[in-house]
């Protein structure tokens, strides 16, 4: 008997905490403009921690957004400069010939190159800023943890917000990507905004029947993912201690012994 207790109330512990601590209903909220504003306000601290994390790479990471940033400016001018001096060939004006024409061809081509290796270049800082983020995110993490009173701990509200924090601190490598990603097409739309102004001031409205639609749309759904995300956080969790006692070297006695496969298989289905 007093084995068998002392084999199953660790379990038992776990359950009751795991059935505390998921034991809310939380509803979807949808965002309203105001909520997206006010969390605007924590960009500026998010890229403060990325500046934190790697002055250096982030230095070289903005650097390498801004010049790619002009590329598509610079490729739609060449372009307009390559269908002026077929224009011109055509007609027989001039004295251009086609090596002036194939200049324009080979720094559409050059540019078309160079873009692809920024890019790729972007991808390897953001993927090792990311890295160095996530890591630099869970050591500020875990000194906090240490500072906390056990209670804490057994209050289902806070311990949401701490998962939350813990779960999400892998996933900042595609945040930083994402924000870094949006300021990188607000300045490529400055560019463009500017040319466009320089050649027919009309198009700037164009411009934005172009991207107002998708703005709104991925708004929405931005909003709808988030929602569910942070709404689904207790099951999650639950779902995640299931997922450990059903496949651990520390529970695998207790299950075998009182034949808990099923139960768990069963609750995590």
């Amino acid at each position: 008997s007093a084995s068998r207790f002392f084999l199953i109330s660790p379990m038992n512990f776990r359950n009751r905490r795991i059935e505390k601590k998921t034991n809310t209903n939380p509803k979807l909220k949808t965002l309203t403009f105001k909520d997206r504003l006010s969390a605007l306000q924590n960009v500026p601290r998010f890229f403060k921690l990325v500046w934190q994390t790697s002055p250096g790479m982030t230095l070289i990471s903005a650097a390498l957004r801004i010049i790619r940033s002009a590329i598509p400016l610079a490729i739609l001018y060449v372009g307009k400069l390559i269908i002026d001096e077929v224009i011109v060939l055509h007609a027989g004006k001039g004295t251009l010939s086609n090596d002036h024409l194939w200049k324009w061809v080979t720094t559409e081509f050059g540019l078309v190159i160079f873009s692809d290796i920024l890019n790729r270049g972007i991808n390897l800082m953001d993927g090792l800023l990311g890295d160095l983020f996530s890591n630099h995110s869970s050591v500020r993490i875990m000194k906090h943890a240490a500072t906390l009173d056990l209670d804490q701990f057994e209050d289902s509200v806070f311990y949401d917000k701490l998962e939350r924090a813990r779960q999400q601190t892998a996933g900042r490598t595609i945040l930083l990507s994402q924000v870094m990603s949006q300021v990188q097409d607000i300045i490529t739309m400055i560019f463009l905004a500017v040319g466009l102004m320089a050649f027919n001031p009309w198009l700037i409205v164009l411009l934005l029947v172009a991207v107002v639609p998708a703005f709104l749309g991925e708004s929405h759904f931005n909003d709808r993912s988030y929602a569910l995300t942070r709404g689904q956080t207790p099951e999650r969790r639950e779902l995640d201690y299931l997922r450990y006692i059903g496949a651990s070297d520390e529970t695998a006695k207790e299950v075998k012994i009182f034949n808990l496969s099923g139960f768990i298989i069963d609750r995590f289905s």
